[in-house]
């Protein structure tokens, strides 16, 4: 194997000047302007994730780590101090990152949380403050990030003013502007109307009595409401929050996206317990501050909760566990989706195909994940894959 000193497709810094291939990211200005955003706001060192305000899969959008390093992939943290900038992520994606980070950055190889604070530690003084955006981060990461900062003399400091969003300013992607339709009943084996009955009744019958169940997840909105988008890529989901109380629904989303039957379909029983109130997607915060004012129990999931709406919730009105009622419900298929599962499987039988090609050397990786996907999108339903092809053999 050759040195990577003398790969081309690499960077190596150690070099006078240093040598950057041409699918290198030049992030001289945008960690100047980070830089500038941070001294005004007396941060000393920025945490930048890979995650968006859903913990879901990530729109180009809402991918503030790729815009600030140019690294695209999934999966990375990057933290920013003023004189430095590296950026942690796995060993699937080590020789990408050679590929797309300049010399602003160091390359750590790790995921670690007390890698990162071990790091940060060493760059950041006593008395400095160490922020993030709590919108984006989960309650377990925020909690990891807080224990290995504890006690170091450093603060945890939460800040709603996303400094990225700063950088990337009027060149930041549009939102998805794409329609939000409903799904037919064929499809669902159960109406909306039905499965927030169900949930209400599991909040009944709960020993602490929730008022309100808070939804995050957006597969957790989409499957309750029977709605899809294609907000993100390889993904039937739309940017949405959901607060379902004993008598109100509040459906927090781009109501101008949504499709006339799909409106229809929401507004049908208003007024009423099941009429669905439609609210701006970025008035979440806001209407569960008020909504909290009260004689509440907010009931939510914390793997798909950020930390900066469950630091709205007082502990006293909260009951958290893993997963939230509609997520647990929709792990359980009722008789027609799971007829719909097993037809699925049979359409997806073509992928015989590969079987009975590969064998004779006519076909490589890329050609044939191009051929896999065009004969789903032949079969009747098809919406396209479920996450771009990775193809191997041998």
């Amino acid at each position: 194997p050759q040195a990577p000193s003398t790969r081309n497709d690499i960077r190596n810094c150690s070099t006078d000047p240093p040598y950057l291939p041409p699918t290198v990211t030049d992030t001289t200005a945008r960690l100047a302007e980070l830089r500038s955003a941070m001294r005004a706001y007396g941060v000393d060192a920025y945490i930048v994730p890979s995650t968006d305000a859903h913990m879901s899969d990530i729109a180009k959008r809402d991918a503030p780590l790729g815009l600030l390093t140019g690294f695209t992939c999934s999966a990375g943290t990057s933290v920013v101090t003023q004189h430095k900038a590296a950026l942690w992520t796995d060993s699937r994606y080590w020789t990408q990152a050679e590929r797309e980070l300049d010399c602003n950055w160091e390359l750590q190889r790790t995921t670690w949380i007390e890698s990162i604070g071990t790091w940060i530690l060493e760059a950041v003084p006593v008395g400095g403050n160490i922020s993030l955006d709590p919108f984006l981060f989960s309650i377990s990461t925020w909690n990891s990030y807080s224990q290995a900062l504890q006690g170091s003399g450093r603060t945890l400091l939460p800040l709603e003013t996303n400094l990225v969003d700063q950088v990337w300013g009027d060149q930041r992607p549009p939102p998805s502007s794409s329609e939000i339709y409903s799904l037919p009943a064929v499809f669902t084996g159960s109406s909306w109307q039905e499965k927030v009955t169900r949930i209400r009744q599991q909040m009944e019958q709960h020993v602490r009595r929730p008022t309100a169940v808070l939804l995050s997840g957006l597969e957790e909105t989409a499957w309750l409401f029977n709605l899809r988008g294609d907000d993100i890529p390889y993904n039937p989901v739309f940017y949405s929050y959901t607060l379902l109380t004993n008598t109100t629904i509040s459906l927090f989303v781009e109501g101008s996206r949504l499709s006339a039957a799909a409106r229809e379909f929401l507004r049908s029983a208003c007024p009423g317990v099941l009429c669905v109130e439609l609210q701006e997607y970025g008035e979440v915060s806001a209407h569960l501050r008020h909504y909290t004012q009260g004689n509440v129990i907010v009931w939510l999931g914390t793997e798909y909760t950020t930390y900066g709406l469950y630091s709205i919730i007082p502990k006293e009105k909260l009951l958290e566990e893993s997963y939230s009622p509609v997520m647990t419900a929709k792990a359980v298929k009722n008789a027609q989706e799971q007829e719909l599962l097993r037809a699925a499987h049979v359409r997806d039988a073509v992928l015989l195909w590969l079987e009975k090609t590969v064998p004779g050397g006519q076909v490589n990786e890329f050609l044939g994940a191009q051929h896999i996907d065009a004969l789903r999108w032949a079969q009747e339903h098809s919406r396209g894959p479920s996450f771009e092809s990775i193809s191997a053999s041998g």
